[in-house]
């Protein structure tokens, strides 16, 4: 590899044409600034012709320059990279439950068209994975409902999300008893939601699984396609259900003092959140809270 300091004195003399000119600028005696043109020289053949008034470049010496530009390109995307300027080329992995990546995903597209330089990666993973791929640096953030207690993770809130009881579009719950017809379409977390939710709109001790079970899908966009066709009822998050496509077809019922989860962002707690991500992540909270 060539010396940076030979390559930076012979930019200079080649900016300036003149041996005594580099050296002032420099700092260093006529005799180094020959030196180093001298070791370039050895490496790559004559550079320099030198001529009573001025200088002549071989066709060497331009090529030479072509490279020691690049490398200072290459030297200001390092250190951009190393900074994480903001408008520094890279991608944004983000790993969220499906639940609200369904709701995360069409916004994370528009943030795309917007700042083509930065590029998508968005994967939907159960939040044990979420943990694992930031862990082991696959992701850059993750979303979970639950907030970690391992200190190679740094954990803050995002947004709050509910549950919600969805049922087919003029059903009519008033009781226990109107679920029990209607049946329940569950889902890996569906169980858990529902009772969480349904204690407090019903009985205390309401158990989901009591009722009959007229679907499953761990898929969830795929859940309220049952509930829209009139198959059943599904207790989902908020963002989840605000997400499907077909809203007339589906009605979320009241169901009391409502339950929220928190949902935190996570990022490795060794260096910091990548800053576009971090600005991603904001844009992404006043898009879901607007």
């Amino acid at each position: 590899m060539l010396n940076p300091q030979w390559l930076h004195t012979f930019a200079a003399l080649v900016e300036l044409g003149s041996f005594t000119r580099a050296a002032e600028r420099l700092g260093l005696t006529q005799a180094a600034v020959s030196q180093h043109v001298r070791h370039l020289e050895d490496a790559l053949g004559l550079l320099v012709v030198r001529r009573p008034r001025a200088i002549e470049l071989t066709p060497a010496a331009h090529a030479l320059l072509d490279y020691y530009e690049a490398i200072k390109a290459a030297r200001r995307r390092l250190d951009a990279r190393v900074s994480d300027a903001v408008e520094e080329p890279g991608d944004i992995g983000l790993i969220t439950p499906g639940s609200i990546g369904s709701a995360l995903f069409p916004l994370m597209l528009e943030w795309q068209v917007q700042h083509p330089q930065w590029k998508i990666r968005h994967c939907l993973a159960p939040e044990p994975e979420v943990l694992d791929a930031v862990l082991t640096n696959r992701y850059d953030v993750g979303i979970v409902t639950v907030k970690p207690d391992d200190r190679r993770l740094t954990a803050h809130k995002f947004i709050q999300d509910s549950l919600e009881l969805v049922v087919p579009d003029g059903a009519k719950v008033r009781a226990w008893s109107d679920l029990k017809v209607l049946g329940f379409i569950d889902h890996p977390d569906g169980r858990a939601m529902a009772n969480r939710l349904l204690s407090r709109r019903f009985q205390k001790d309401a158990c989901v699984g009591d009722l009959p079970c007229n679907g499953f899908s761990n898929q969830i966009a795929l859940i309220l396609e049952f509930v829209s066709r009139g198959l059943g009822f599904t207790v989902i998050p908020h963002y989840a259900r605000a997400a499907f496509a077909q809203q007339g077809k589906i009605e979320v019922v009241e169901s009391g003092s409502p339950v929220v989860d928190t949902l935190w962002f996570i990022y490795r707690a060794e260096w910091p959140l990548p800053a576009r991500c971090a600005r991603a992540l904001r844009y992404l909270e006043k898009r879901l809270k607007g």
